[in-house]
């Protein structure tokens, strides 16, 4: 839209966006992320690692949880490399060399007795940075640049502790050291603050002491806290920087720092600040408090700059586990981008965000359902795969109708075409009475009363639909999976199903996967399901299992389908019903597998065998079986699998036995 200045006022002209990408498009492609998801499963992936590849590379242009991943730790390896901790130490050391080095220059120029022992004492400090410091608390200075440089020892550590707790401090650190008011306006802010923590800890509405609080000691909080929780937040994770600061330290330079800060906060403070480290560690224990990290650098860090590596540490572990998304029901949701931005930057922030997007608008169109275990693919989801699989099917199939399996009969109870024909001897179907009489009129050349006769009568043409109780019995077995058969499986089953649940209703189609034992699978299950490091083939229980399948829809046409790649190595023990695995096959396998095979055989089931590679144990079984039952035997190759088990389907349902 550009404006067009013209007497009057503005008119706009509309047209096409020309600038680049559409700005109101979607940044991400529901479908396509669908359907990347569904390609990978039928390629024989994992679906939850599909589903997890889907969030971690991200969508086609954007940047994926992994990208975010690499940038946070590489941020954090910089973090770790920012400094040495022991800075402050190193610091306090540093300036108290200057102060005695200033304060003798003075004292060698004076010849007094008052001299001599100001330099006894200078003499006789502790080797320790932090007794000496806090010997020198009384001393008489005589020297205006040690006075000085003494004072930053204390007023500049002071200032590092305070600014880093509260960092609306600074302006009254600078008069603190001046002003006695000052002094006591912070004084008063640090025991207002512990007796609110103490009051909330232990339950109490703190509702409107906050509100008091914030109106009385706002001044010292610029991040405007919104309530108690909020500002423990704030406060919790900064004192936990300081104490994993102290954590990090060697015992001697721990000992040395703790001994600096009394110092340089006096009893008062450092007492409403131990406090205070107490009441935000009872009322967030989940942070690190304990933890040491290991920081190196050669420059020295003071204690602001150390509490805010890591802080910044800190923060990025908490991303690295957000980011990471590892345990069961993690979800985006749980990130955050607040976080992201400030480590990460702007584009990180929008990335995830738009990854967020995403996953809300898969849940909300319907394509993913979030369970105990995570994301998985919804009923509206697997119909695509299952069309996405026919459609590959049937392209193979080419487009003749080969394996129609519609039967035209003259049922009464069939369904209605819409078209008629002349009525034959035998027929059962209704009469279409307009077109009988029609017939007889035309006949009759228009006159009343109409007589009928035997050539004017029309039936309404009905068609019957054959309906087939389906077994697909796959082998689940880890040898599917090493010799690359498991993606085409999937994609042969899933093709199946799809073509039973949209094209004949009618039928009844279970799926039985089978390894050292055999289980019924719902199209969620299948696309699910992964293989297991356990060895065995028991076709004995799949083919028990199909039995009860059938027997279930007694009228209709039963047909067994079976896909494996090795001969039978289990059956269930009679005893206690457990998969027994034996290799090389036993004795008892084989015959409880043919037992299974026989009672499928007197039940009237078309039984056809589809041999996946060419073990020759497998090869006698089948071709066993086959002559035993009168089925066939298909030997596919892993591409063409789908091909010949829904081809073999239209065949077998239409009640031909082969």
């Amino acid at each position: 839209m550009s404006p067009t200045d013209v007497p009057g006022g503005n008119r706009f002209r509309y047209g096409s966006w020309r600038g680049g990408p559409d700005p109101l498009a979607p940044p991400y492609d529901v479908r396509a992320a669908v359907d990347s998801v569904g390609a990978e499963v039928l390629a024989g992936g994992s679906l939850r690692d599909a589903l997890r590849a889907l969030l971690r590379q991200g969508p086609a242009g954007g940047a994926g949880l992994d990208d975010l991943l690499a940038r946070a730790r590489r941020m954090r390896r910089e973090a770790m490399r920012r400094g040495n901790l022991d800075g402050a130490v190193t610091r306090a050391q540093a300036l108290l060399d200057q102060a005695l080095a200033a304060e003798r220059d003075e004292l060698r120029g004076r010849d007094d007795d008052g001299a001599r022992f100001a330099e006894t004492v200078l003499d006789n400090l502790p080797n320790s940075t932090a007794r000496a410091v806090e010997e020198l608390g009384g001393y008489e200075w005589t020297s205006d640049e040690a006075r000085q440089a003494y004072q930053q020892i204390l007023d500049g550590l002071r200032r590092d502790v305070l600014e880093q707790r509260f960092s609306g401090l600074r302006d009254a650190l600078r008069s603190s050291a001046a002003d006695p008011a000052a002094r006591q306006r912070l004084a008063a802010m640090m025991h207002d603050l512990n007796d609110l923590l103490a009051r909330h800890g232990r339950g109490e509405d703190t509702t409107d002491a906050f509100a008091e609080f914030m109106r009385r000691h706002g001044e010292f909080f610029p991040e405007q806290p919104g309530s108690t929780d909020e500002l423990v937040d704030v406060l919790a994770r900064r004192a936990a920087a300081g104490e994993r600061l102290m954590r990090s330290l060697s015992d001697r330079q721990r000992a040395e720092l703790s001994q600096l800060m009394e110092s340089a906060l006096g009893p008062e403070l450092a007492a409403e600040m131990a406090a205070l480290d107490g009441n935000l560690r009872g009322l967030r224990p989940d942070l690190a408090w304990d933890r040491r990290e290991r920081v190196r650098g050669e420059q020295p860090l003071d204690y602001g700059q150390a509490t805010g590596a890591l802080s910044e540490i800190a923060e990025l572990d908490d991303l690295l586990d957000q980011l990471g998304q590892e345990h069961p029901g993690a979800t985006l949701d749980e990130v955050d981008v607040e976080a992201v931005r400030r480590n990460l930057g702007r584009d990180a922030a929008d990335d995830v965000r738009r990854l967020r997007d995403l996953e809300r608008e898969l849940r909300r169109q319907g394509w993913v359902t979030r369970g105990g275990d995570g994301l998985t693919l919804s009923p509206k989801a697997l119909r695509r795969l299952g069309g996405t699989a026919l459609r590959r099917v049937f392209a193979d199939l080419g487009s003749g109708r080969r394996g129609e399996h519609d039967l035209r009969a003259a049922g009464a109870a069939g369904e209605v075409t819409g078209a008629s024909r002349p009525w034959e001897y035998g027929d059962e179907q209704p009469l279409d009475v307009v077109r009988t009489v029609a017939r007889a009129v035309r006949r009759g050349g228009g006159g009343v009363p109409v007589a009928l006769a035997v050539e004017d009568f029309e039936v309404v043409e009905t068609e019957r639909r054959a309906s087939a109780a389906v077994a697909l019995c796959v082998d689940l077995s880890f040898s599917m999976v090493s010799e690359g058969r498991w993606g085409p499986m999937k994609q042969t089953a899933l093709a199946l199903s799809h073509l039973v649940a949209t094209r004949f209703p009618q039928d009844a189609l279970q799926i039985i996967g089978f390894g050292r034992e055999a289980a019924a699978l719902s199209r969620e299950e299948l696309a699910a399901v992964e293989p297991e490091m356990v060895q065995g083939t028991n076709l004995q229980h799949a083919l028990r299992l199909a039995g009860r399948h059938l027997r279930r829809h007694a009228g209709s046409e039963p047909v067994v389908l079976v896909v494996t790649d090795g001969e039978p190595t289990a059956h269930l023990d009679p005893v206690d019903g457990v998969g027994v695995f034996n290799w090389p096959p036993l004795r008892e396998t084989i015959e409880a597998t043919v037992v299974e095979v026989d009672a499928l055989t007197r039940y009237g089931a078309t039984m056809n065998l589809f041999m996946l590679g060419e073990d020759p144990g497998l090869r006698r079984f089948v071709d066993a079986v086959a002559k035993r039952s009168g089925g066939r035997v298909f030997t596919p190759s892993a591409d063409d699998l789908g091909r010949y088990v829904v081809a073999d389907y239209l065949r077998a349902r239409r009640g031909r036995r082969r």
